[in-house]
């Protein structure tokens, strides 16, 4: 199935089977945030060791969180890292210190932390990370399977990237 969206269709169709590719996963992530926002998701994970080949700092993701972005929604960060993500995704930490009561983001010491992007109706999981290559899919047993997986991590997990720093 071709993950790319069709010029006609407002939302895309998010792919259901497997990926290859750091261009087709970082599209992937784009259509996961636009599928977000145009379906309501209230909840979302996300999960990296330091997200440092995700799209986040892009207009078009920043666009998508802003239109997700409502009371009553979660967006769960989960990283061994954030030094990336405040290096390479600017758009993202301002929104994320725009909408830091809608975010929680977590930090976990250990090296074993998946790259997942999760909601309660499709997620996706990159199973190769230097090939960037993996699996996606709206299957029930795949998302509880994999909810039950970053629950246990968060669990073990501790408060990260402060939204803002202050000074003294």
């Amino acid at each position: 199935m071709d993950i790319h969206q069709s010029p006609a269709s407002p939302t895309p169709a998010l792919l259901q089977g497997r990926f290859a590719g750091r261009s087709e996963f970082a599209e992937l992530v784009r259509q996961a945030f636009a599928a977000a926002a145009a379906k309501g998701w209230r909840e979302i994970i996300i999960c990296d060791a330091n997200f440092e080949d995700w799209p986040l700092g892009e207009r078009l993701v920043a666009q998508s969180l802003n239109d997700w972005s409502a009371s009553g929604r979660k967006l769960t960060m989960l990283a061994q890292d954030y030094a990336e993500v405040t290096r390479r995704h600017a758009r993202f930490v301002t929104w994320r210190r725009t909408w830091s009561h809608i975010v929680d983001c977590r930090g976990h010491a250990a090296g074993d932390l998946p790259s997942v992007f999760w909601s309660p109706e499709w997620a996706f999981e990159r199973l190769d990370l230097f090939h960037s290559t993996g699996v996606a899919g709206s299957e029930a047993g795949r998302r509880v399977t994999l909810r039950e997986r970053l629950a246990e991590k968060l669990l073990r997990s501790s408060p990260a990237f402060a939204a803002t720093t202050l000074g003294i």
